[in-house]
């Protein structure tokens, strides 16, 4: 009788574990700060919830907010390679960014975290750098771009600082969601978008 070979159990996938296990430390620590706030959240309390061992994400992340600012980065979503949308009509495109923007500002799941991590960048100036570098500049300067092909297009006044006429575009949606001073909605961003470029519109001779 011819002996039929063991089959040779096939070695665990360690690159699929570690991905499982990142994912779920990233949402154990938006749940978490989501439920308690960021004073609470601990590294124990990431780790329990996660079902990993505390080391585990020491060998990732320093700290509990670098964990935060990871999870708080859309998944799947390089920054740098951000474009806006460019379909000739710049008011048309920027109040479908702007819009979108004011729906990530209210999605319930990401508010308390992205609240807690921009406060702890104020503290961590390490942390407001990288935020800044790897999230935050890459976005704004796809902004720079749109508004520079307007110019080209005579849409946008030659003259107009980009930097500072993007600014007048965010700027007043993060104000209004920082302070929650009144609703943060399409409309308010259509107003933004209008009233901007009324006064980066060309000059008239």
């Amino acid at each position: 009788m011819t002996d039929v070979p063991t089959p040779t159990p096939k070695a665990p996938d360690a690159s699929r574990r570690s991905e499982r296990s990142r994912r779920a430390i990233l949402d154990a620590a938006l749940e978490l700060v989501g439920e308690s706030g960021f004073a609470k959240l601990t590294i124990e309390a990431i780790a329990a919830r996660a079902g990993v061992g505390k080391q585990t994400i020491y060998r990732w992340w320093p700290s509990k907010a670098a964990v935060l600012f990871e999870a708080c980065v859309p998944e799947g979503i390089d920054p740098a390679a951000i474009e806006l949308p460019d379909t000739g009509d710049i008011t048309a495109d920027l109040k479908t960014v702007l819009r979108a923007t004011v729906d990530d500002l209210n999605d319930a799941r990401l508010d308390a975290p992205t609240r807690a991590l921009t406060a702890e960048t104020a503290n961590d100036p390490e942390l407001g750098r990288a935020l800044t570098e790897k999230v935050l500049e890459p976005q704004l300067q796809a902004y720079v771009r749109r508004l520079r092909a307007a110019q080209e297009a005579g849409q946008v006044d030659p003259d107009a600082d980009l930097r500072i006429a993007l600014e007048l575009l965010v700027g007043p949606l993060f104000h209004r969601w920082q302070t929650r001073t009144l609703p943060l909605t399409h409309a308010y961003a259509d107003t933004v978008v209008d009233l901007a470029l009324r006064g980066m519109a060309p000059r008239v001779p």
